[in-house]
């Protein structure tokens, strides 16, 4: 089958790789029918290298319609049509049994000292096939196999794999009061659901991102945007009696631009052998942190920031003087899916699409295409927002 692997920084290509089959009987094989690039791709794209494989699958935002079954799997069928959460669960572990599926203790990854296991997310997470490919081996599949209808558009159902319930609780985790605000940095796909979520939920919100066509976007929601290469965080405390927004959103993470320092640990690292780049990305502050020290800066007192942006480094500095003193709460982790698709799968069908599930896509493309389309959207190029690649096409 055909599919999209990691060859080197900065070099993705769709190769020919065997066919993904049943290996567990609890296993489900889908024909991917729409596959997404993730913000988080972009980090395998230029920095996690020492911790993948040449010739690895990418891809963790994933539907299609299953194939094929084991024989211990009872309640997918063949035909369904199916999201795959990009966290792999038990459902019945200590863990999973609280609504905290990302921390799995039967898919953990001890070696790493990591949680549950991801799709197409380097050996700290399992190393396990992604679904940027025509098919798609699902481990547990009546745990991991989210049946939606067959009626409404893949762009009303995939961003559940990942994007949608990411955002939902990153507004869940930041602790608004009623009719509270919430700043939202970051205006990607995970902001730009963050910031409709948290209008929806009827919070004043403020937005900041540098790009002007995801500001365009989110402003059709009725949300006020900020751009972020000027001095806004005074604008933004004028507007809320000069206190700063109750919670913010931080939806960007470590590719955060203003840290030429850590622009220059980056390109460093990406030069190491893995036996060495490995242990000095776990040790190291690599990352960019100018979207999280605005968040911090930019929250009231007594606030809470909620990160959903994804960080590398264990050894980043932090303002701990300022946060102490301004009682700030930091809440964050990788999305619990499972936990939040009850309350979200009615939405994205809702008449009228209040999420805006279906507007979000910018550039819907043949598989054939991905390697393209990762240099696109890491230079945020063509007005590219989020792309969805058809193994169909």
């Amino acid at each position: 089958m055909k599919a999209l692997t990691w060859q080197g920084k900065r070099n993705v290509s769709i190769e020919d790789v065997p066919d993904a089959h049943i290996v567990e009987p609890t296993d489900a094989v889908i024909r991917v029918t729409s596959a997404a690039i993730c913000g988080s791709d972009l980090h395998l794209y230029e920095l996690f290298g020492p911790f993948i494989g040449k010739g690895d699958v990418l891809g963790h935002e994933t539907m299609g319609v299953v194939e094929e079954v084991g024989p211990g799997v009872t309640r997918v069928k063949v035909g369904d049509r199916v999201v795959i959460p990009f966290t792999i669960s038990c459902g019945e572990c200590y863990m999973c049994k609280r609504g905290l599926q990302s921390q799995c203790e039967t898919t953990q990854n001890h070696d790493y000292g990591t949680g549950a296991s991801l799709y197409g997310y380097t050996k700290m997470y399992g190393q396990i096939p992604g679904g940027q490919a025509e098919y798609l081996r699902v481990h547990r599949a009546d745990v991991n196999c989210i049946v939606v209808g067959t009626e409404l558009s893949d762009d009303r159902y995939l961003f559940l794999s990942d994007i949608l319930p990411t955002a939902w609780q990153a507004v869940q985790y930041a602790n608004v009061p009623d009719g509270g605000s919430v700043g939202i940095y970051g205006l990607g796909p995970v902001g730009q659901f963050s910031a409709r979520i948290a209008a929806h939920l009827g919070y004043e919100v403020y937005a900041i991102d540098p790009v002007p066509e995801r500001r365009a976007l989110a402003e059709k929601y009725g949300i006020r945007t900020f751009d972020s290469t000027k001095s806004v965080i005074d604008e933004i405390r004028d507007a809320t009696d000069g206190r700063g927004p109750d919670a913010v959103v931080e939806a960007v993470g470590m590719e955060a631009h203003g840290s030429p320092v850590a622009a220059a640990a980056h390109a460093a690292i990406g030069l190491l052998p893995d036996a060495i780049a490995r242990p000095a990305m776990d040790k190291a502050g690599i990352d960019r942190l100018s979207a999280l020290h605005g968040s911090l800066d930019l929250v009231r007192r007594g606030g809470t920031v909620s990160i959903s942006g994804v960080y590398g480094g264990d050894a980043d500095p932090m303002p701990m003087k300022s946060m102490f003193d301004k009682q700030v709460t930091m809440r964050m982790g990788q999305c619990n899916v499972a936990r939040w698709i009850p309350t979200l799968l009615p939405l994205a069908e809702q008449d009228g699409d209040p999420l805006g599930t279906a507007d979000l896509v910018t550039h819907r493309v043949p598989l054939a295409e991905a390697p393209h389309m990762y240099e696109v959207f890491q230079k945020k190029e063509d007005g590219c927002i989020k792309v969805v690649l058809d193994p169909a096409a």
